[in-house]
C-alpha cells in the first residue's frame, strides 16, 4: 500500500527488453536503502526491485503493466515519481493508494493560476471522479476540482510541481491514473444493481 506522497524523483538510466518484459534501471537518492524484493511505486505503478548495483536499481514491468500504464513511454533520462510502500503505524498523508494503475489519461490543458497550476486530464474508462474526491496521477495523491464524464482537473502547488514529474507535463502528456479504491467499490456495486 502507498499514500500518494512522492518521496523522490528517480532517473531512468537504462531500458532493456526481454521477451514481452521490460527491465528499467533507475537511480534515486535512496537506492542504498532499498532491498531486493521490495515494492516501489514508479509513477504510481507498484514494481518489485530485482537488482541493486551501487546507486542504481532495476525493476521489471510485464506486458500487462506496460499496456495499462505509461511506463512503455519512458526513455533514458526521464524523471519518474517514486514512493516506497507505507510502513504500518505511519501517517497516511495522502489517501489509500494500491499502486495498481487503472488506466492512462492525457493532459488536455495546463492553466497557470495565481499561486497554483490547474491540470486538466481526460480519460477513457468506466470509473468516475467526484469533486473534492481523491485521484492518483502518476502516483501523486490529489484532490479533484472539476469533474465530469471522462474529464477531471486538479490544482497543484509550486512545491509539488518542483518535487514531482508534473514539471515535465505538457499538453498531450500521458499519465497513470488510479481511481479512489472506495469509489471503485461503490461504482461496481451500483453497476451490479
Amino acid at each position: 500500500m502507498f499514500t500518494g506522497i512522492i518521496e523522490a524523483l528517480g532517473k531512468v538510466e537504462d531500458i532493456k527488453k526481454e521477451n514481452t518484459n521490460v527491465h528499467f534501471t533507475l537511480s534515486c537518492p535512496f537506492t542504498k536503502e532499498l532491498k531486493i524484493d521490495q515494492s516501489l511505486a514508479h509513477n504510481g505503478t507498484c514494481l518489485t526491485v530485482i537488482n541493486i548495483d551501487g546507486n542504481k536499481y532495476t525493476v521489471t514491468a510485464i506486458e500487462e503493466t506496460l499496456k495499462r500504464t505509461n511506463l512503455s513511454e519512458l526513455k533514458i533520462g526521464d524523471n519518474v515519481n517514486l514512493e516506497r510502500c507505507t510502513l504500518m503505524g505511519g501517517r497516511l498523508d495522502g489517501h489509500i493508494v494500491q499502486g495498481h494503475v487503472d488506466t492512462v489519461g492525457v493532459c488536455k490543458e495546463i492553466i497557470k493560476n495565481n499561486g497554483s497550476t490547474e491540470f486538466v486530464f481526460t480519460y477513457d474508462y468506466d470509473e468516475v471522479t467526484v469533486p473534492k474526491g481523491s485521484i492518483t496521477v502518476n502516483g501523486v495523491s490529489l484532490t479533484v476540482v472539476q469533474s465530469s464524464k471522462g474529464l477531471f482537473s486538479v490544482h497543484i502547488i509550486p512545491y509539488t510541481i518542483q518535487h514531482t514529474n508534473f514539471k515535465d507535463f505538457r499538453v498531450g502528456s500521458k499519465v497513470n491514473l488510479e481511481f479512489d479504491i472506495i469509489g471503485k467499490y461503490v461504482n461496481r456495486i451500483l453497476q451490479q444493481q
